[in-house]
């Protein structure tokens, strides 16, 4: 007996049966592809910088940033020490009321009142100081030109007895000419002093320009 079903052909020009299975194939394929499209880079696999890629910048060379930085910091330490020693004779309240008075045998927070010990003082040498002759010691200071004299250098005359010998802490040049210079001192019969010398820029003076050690390398 036959059915009711029809014989007709299909769109495809197949039977029933043969045109159904091609159509459900073709919406699970459709299915398939809105899924695919739907998923994230991250779901698929594929990163969101391979959608849009935007290119970095070249890194610093790191050789190059820490040469330039130990640089920096080498000049700024040279600096700062020299500042420090101009603080640190700042603490003795130069030509005021407050000053430290003068005197080779008493002590100020452990150092010697005299121009050696307040030089000690200014360096960070180790208490109470050496005297003017211990300053020239290589240990300490080098011999250099006066017209070589930066803040912190010294000048002494390191000739004579301990009532005639003296150093001064050079700070700057008074004039373009430099025919004297600013100068911190412990002189005697005073105490802490800051005032403009001449102290070795005479021919034949005694007094001498000095480096100290611990800032040779500014």
């Amino acid at each position: 007996m036959k059915g009711k079903h029809s014989n007709r052909p299909g769109p495809f020009g197949l039977g029933p049966r043969p045109n159904g299975a091609l159509i459900g194939l073709a919406v699970i394929g459709v299915g398939a592809t809105t899924v695919q499209a739907a998923k994230s880079p991250e779901e698929t696999g594929t990163s969101a910088a391979a959608v849009h890629s935007v290119p970095k910048p070249r890194a610093a060379d790191p050789g190059e940033s820490t040469t330039s930085s130990k640089s920096e910091k080498a000049g700024k330490s040279d600096v700062d020490e020299r500042s420090q020693v101009i603080a640190r004779a700042k603490t003795w309240n130069p030509h005021s009321d407050e000053r430290v008075r003068y005197s080779q045998s008493d002590y100020h927070e452990g150092y010697r009142t005299d121009c050696s010990g307040f030089d000690a003082m200014t360096l960070g040498l180790p208490k109470p100081g050496p005297n003017t002759v211990g300053l020239t010691s290589s240990r300490f200071t080098k011999r250099i030109k006066m017209s070589e004299l930066k803040k912190g250098d010294l000048v002494m005359d390191a000739q004579g007895t301990n009532t005639t010998r003296h150093v001064v802490i050079f700070e700057k040049w008074a004039n373009s000419r430099h025919t004297s210079y600013w100068a911190y001192e412990q002189r005697g019969r005073y105490g802490t002093d800051y005032r403009t010398r001449d102290y070795g820029l005479s021919s034949g003076s005694e007094y001498k320009a000095y480096r100290p050690v611990k800032l040779s390398g500014a």
